[in-house]
């Protein structure tokens, strides 16, 4: 299989969400110039800043890295966001060939998030991040009055 850069991961993971929000009646918007969010969503007058992200499986977790990476003179900058820049990172996992919608409140800070997708074998239940309670049009639905998006 060909290998992806992270130019190409990144514009899949973005079409991915566009169609996610598409699927649901919501508006997307991109900004004009370089900003540190990917799209604009319209939840109906209520806009949302949103980062997308390429997210990776592996075994039963959904890992979303929520920083950026730049090259400097030093080397490979790594930085998170902060509240100021963004609303909620987006992400989209081939694995499962689903997105997610991770609010502000989880992102920032981060530097990955992780998402369970089947119970621990520890049977540890306390602090963990279910990926179905992520998945965008369940994540959109918590933000607000999104259901009505639907029947326009």
């Amino acid at each position: 299989m060909l290998e992806l850069t992270t130019n190409q991961k990144g514009a899949i993971a973005e079409a991915a969400v566009v169609a996610a929000a598409a699927k649901l009646g919501i508006d997307v918007a991109r900004p004009m110039w370089d900003v540190s969010y990917d799209l604009i969503l319209d939840l109906h007058g209520r806009l949302l800043r949103v980062q997308c992200k390429w997210a990776i499986r592996v075994g039963d977790i959904i890992y979303v890295r929520c920083r950026r990476c730049r090259r400097g003179k030093e080397g490979l900058i790594h930085r998170g966001y902060s509240v100021e820049e963004i609303d909620a990172v987006a992400a989209y996992c081939p694995d499962v060939d689903r997105c997610y919608l991770i609010p502000q409140a989880v992102a920032v800070g981060q530097t990955a998030v992780s998402l369970r997708l089947t119970p621990a074998r520890n049977n540890q239940r306390e602090k963990i991040r279910w990926a179905e309670t992520y998945e965008f049009a369940a994540t959109l639905s918590s933000l607000g009055p999104i259901a009505q998006l639907g029947e326009r």
